[in-house]
C-alpha cells in the first residue's frame, strides 16, 4: 500500500488535491512538489488507472519531476501535475466537456498555484475547454496565439542533447552511422527518427501500434522491431520515448547501449535504475534534463509566445547535458545524482531570490 503522507514527507511535496465531482463523474489529482520558483506548471494526464493508488504514485512523481526540470531548465517555476482518471466515458464529447469543465474549476480553486497543460492523453483543444473555467492554463492552440504544439520543440531539445552526448561519450560531431534504437513512436519519437535518419544515423524503432510502425518503416526506411525486442537491440544510444519505468530490473542487463537518452518522462521505475546505469558504464541522459524543450515552450507562453525565443532557450539543452555530464565526470557521480545537484542548487539559489 502507498502511504500516501509518508511518501509526500519523503519527497517533500507540498500539496495534492484530489476531486470528485458528483455531476460530470470527473475523478482528478493534481500534485504540487515545490513552487520556491514559481507557480507548478505540467500537464494533465488522461489515462486509465489500474487503482487510485497508481494515479497517486503517478502524479506524485511527475509532479517532482517537473520541479527538477523546470530547475535546471532555469525556468520561473516549479514542479506541478495533473492526472484524470479515464474510464472510458469522457470518449463521449458532452461527457469529456462536463469532466473538463469540472477540472478547470478545481484549478480555479487553486487561485493560480498550478498551470495545467496538455499531456498524454489530452490535447490542445482539450486544454482549451478548461480555460472555459480557470486561466491558468498554457500550451494552447497557436490559433488563439498560444504556443501550439510542444513536441516539434522537445524534439529539437533532445536532439541537442544528443548532439552534446555524441561528442562527449563516443567523440564524435556527427550522427553519421551512429545507431539509434528509438522507443515509442509518438510525435516526439517519429519527429526524432525523421531528424536522425535525414543527418545519418541508423535507426531502430518499436511501436505498440503497428500501422504507426508500418508508417515509420516506409517514410522514413528504419528498422523495426517488436515492441519487447527494443531492449536487445545493439545500438549507440537507446532513446525511450514513450511511456515511462522502462529502465527497471527486468531491462537494465539486456541494454546493449553506451548511452539512455530519450524524450520519455520518468524513465527510471527507481532511482536506485539510474545508479545501475553508472555502475554498468552507460551514460544517462537524464529525463528531465534533456527532455525540456516542450515545459521551455509553454513557459514562453505566459510572457507572450515568440517561437524563436522558446527554439532558442530549447537549444541550450546542450550546455546543460554537457555541464551534468562534466560534473558527474569530476566528482565521480553518477548522471542521476549530478543533475539532482544542479536542480538543488537552482532551487536553493532560488529560494534566496525570491524572498
Amino acid at each position: 500500500m502507498l502511504d500516501v503522507t509518508n511518501y509526500m514527507v519523503e519527497h517533500e511535496h507540498e500539496e495534492l488535491v484530489t476531486c470528485y465531482d458528483r455531476t460530470s463523474g470527473l475523478r482528478a489529482l493534481v500534485a504540487l512538489h515545490d513552487t520556491t520558483l514559481g507557480p507548478g506548471l505540467g500537464g494533465t494526464r488522461l489515462w486509465r488507472y489500474e487503482s487510485g493508488e497508481a494515479a497517486m504514485l503517478d502524479v506524485l512523481r511527475l509532479s517532482e519531476g517537473m520541479t527538477y526540470k523546470a530547475a535546471v531548465a532555469g525556468l520561473p517555476l516549479g514542479g506541478g501535475k495533473s492526472v484524470i482518471m479515464a474510464d472510458g466515458k469522457e470518449q463521449d464529447p458532452q461527457v469529456r466537456t462536463a469532466r473538463l469543465h469540472a477540472f478547470g474549476r478545481m484549478v480555479e480553486r487553486m487561485g493560480g498555484r498550478y498551470i495545467a497543460a496538455e499531456d498524454v492523453g489530452t490535447t490542445t483543444a482539450d486544454i482549451l475547454t478548461v480555460r472555459g473555467m480557470t486561466k491558468h492554463v498554457a500550451g494552447l492552440p497557436a490559433e488563439v496565439g498560444g504556443s501550439g504544439d510542444p513536441s516539434p520543440v522537445t524534439a529539437y531539445g533532445v536532439i541537442e542533447g544528443f548532439r552534446a552526448l555524441v561528442q562527449e561519450v563516443l567523440r564524435t560531431d556527427s550522427f553519421k552511422d551512429v545507431r539509434v534504437s528509438i522507443q515509442g513512436l509518438g510525435k516526439v519519437g517519429m519527429s526524432l527518427a525523421s531528424r536522425l535518419v535525414s543527418a545519418g544515423a541508423i535507426v531502430v524503432t518499436t511501436d505498440i501500434r503497428p500501422e504507426i510502425s508500418r508508417q515509420a518503416a516506409e517514410q522514413l526506411g528504419v528498422e523495426v522491431v517488436q515492441p519487447d525486442a527494443i531492449y536487445d537491440v545493439e545500438c549507440e544510444i537507446f532513446a525511450p520515448c514513450a511511456l515511462g519505468g522502462v529502465i527497471n530490473d527486468q531491462t537494465l542487463s539486456r541494454l546493449k547501449c553506451k548511452i539512455v537518452a530519450g524524450s520519455a518522462n520518468n524513465q527510471l521505475e527507481e532511482a536506485r535504475h539510474g545508479e545501475a546505469l553508472h555502475q554498468s558504464g552507460v551514460v544517462y541522459a537524464v529525463d528531465y534534463v534533456i527532455n525540456a524543450g516542450g515545459l521551455i515552450n509553454v513557459a514562453h507562453e505566459l510572457q507572450g509566445y515568440n517561437e524563436e525565443k522558446a527554439m532558442a532557450q530549447a537549444g541550450q539543452i546542450y550546455d546543460t547535458v554537457k555541464r551534468m555530464l562534466a560534473l558527474a565526470h569530476r566528482e565521480g557521480i553518477s548522471e542521476v545524482r549530478a543533475a539532482r545537484h544542479m536542480a538543488l542548487e537552482r532551487l536553493k539559489t532560488g529560494a534566496v531570490h525570491s524572498h
